[in-house]
């Protein structure tokens, strides 16, 4: 029983490419467990784009090492809509981070179209201010050139962009 009372849990589903994950995309994901309970991490991809910085099965993997501290939280991966994987994971609604206006905009759009869609609703949850201008983009390009980024991505993400940019 939470703190809250006996409710039934709902399970989330947080999609994203998450290459690589950072803190503020754990940042998202701990929120959703607290409020909603369980929650899917659905790791997306696209055939038709190059596989990015890591592979879907070393982010599956390195999704899985940030979240093993968090009850109740399981990673997916999905090919196509988020819709259609929020579904096969039986979830209840999908949740998203915002991090600024820009955020709201694409993502209010994307919202109302899922939910025309599929029915599904969309909860965001505001990213912390610490983190609010972290992003994945900004990560790969740090530590492609060497920089520290340890303080912004989980231990298991770091001890892999070192990796992966060994010289």
């Amino acid at each position: 029983m939470s703190e809250h009372g006996d409710r039934r849990a709902l399970r989330a589903f947080y999609p994203g490419s998450f290459d690589p994950l950072h803190l503020g995309h754990l940042d998202v994901i701990a929120q959703a467990q607290e409020i909603f309970g369980a929650v899917t991490v659905g790791v997306l991809f696209n055939f038709a784009k190059d596989t990015g910085t890591f592979s879907v099965d070393e982010r599956i993997a390195l999704t899985e090492a940030s979240v093993a501290h968090l009850p109740d939280v399981e990673v997916t991966s999905h090919a196509g809509l988020a819709i259609d994987a929020a579904r096969a994971a039986a979830a209840d609604v999908i949740v998203k981070g915002l991090r600024n206006q820009a955020d709201f905009e694409i993502e209010h759009q994307m919202s109302q179209m899922n939910h025309s869609v599929a029915g599904l609703r969309t909860v965001f949850v505001s990213a912390d201010p610490s983190l609010s201008f972290v992003s994945s983009r900004f990560v790969r390009e740090i530590a492609k050139y060497g920089g520290d980024v340890s303080h912004l991505v989980p231990a298991p993400v770091a001890e892999a962009l070192t990796a992966k940019y060994a010289t």
